[in-house]
């Protein structure tokens, strides 16, 4: 089973994607991760990414495409994976779907945490607050507005290419954490059960 979590920055999809790695017995694979690990250790795709990621900007598609067509080769995602952060844009869907039939897989089911910008941004600044120490450097309230613009620009679009193959599931990203964890897991049994 191959599933993708939707949702802005800071709606909770690395939170769900942690829950549900137990529950699924599924791989969380997060670009994000992946990409701050490459940023923390200095190696020339985080050298490369590090300005990109400081602005809010996504990283290009072919580097993106690349981790992700890599990491799924390997033995622990042999089974499927939660994919956190990406695809992005209409280009890294398409790359997904191609790569995904290359191993005789598909897409099963898209997860939307449907939020509140200003919620998020009210959210961030609070953890800032609470946690000064654990803030990563592209927390601050301007570059978490930049990345929900780049959202609803570049990665919504999506939303409707999942929509017109009939596998998107909307939940409330609001609730709280158990409540969407619930949520999403009704989602992904319901279609479960619309395959059979």
């Amino acid at each position: 089973m191959n599933l993708i979590l939707f949702g802005p920055p800071g709606a909770g999809k690395g939170t769900q994607a942690k829950l549900l790695e137990g529950a699924l017995g599924l791989k969380q694979l997060s670009t994000g991760d992946m990409l701050r690990a490459a940023v923390a250790a200095g190696t020339p795709l985080g050298i490369k990414c590090k300005a990109i990621m400081d602005r809010g900007d996504l990283v290009p598609d072919d580097v993106v495409i690349g981790i992700i067509a890599e990491r799924l080769g390997q033995a622990d995602c042999a089974k499927g994976a939660i994919f956190d952060g990406f695809p992005r844009t209409i280009a890294q869907a398409e790359a997904l779907d191609k790569m995904l039939a290359g191993r005789a897989q598909k897409i099963d089911t898209v997860v939307e945490l449907k939020v509140d910008d200003e919620a998020l941004v009210g959210r961030m600044e609070t953890r800032i607050r609470q946690n000064p120490g654990a803030a990563r450097a592209d927390d601050n309230p301007e570059t978490l507005r930049n990345r929900l613009a780049v959202y609803h620009k570049q990665t919504a679009p999506l939303l409707d290419y999942y929509r017109r193959q009939g596998k998107l599931r909307t939940v409330d990203g609001m609730a709280s954490i158990g409540d969407v964890s619930v949520a999403i897991r009704a989602a992904v049994k319901v279609a479960g059960l619309r395959r059979k």
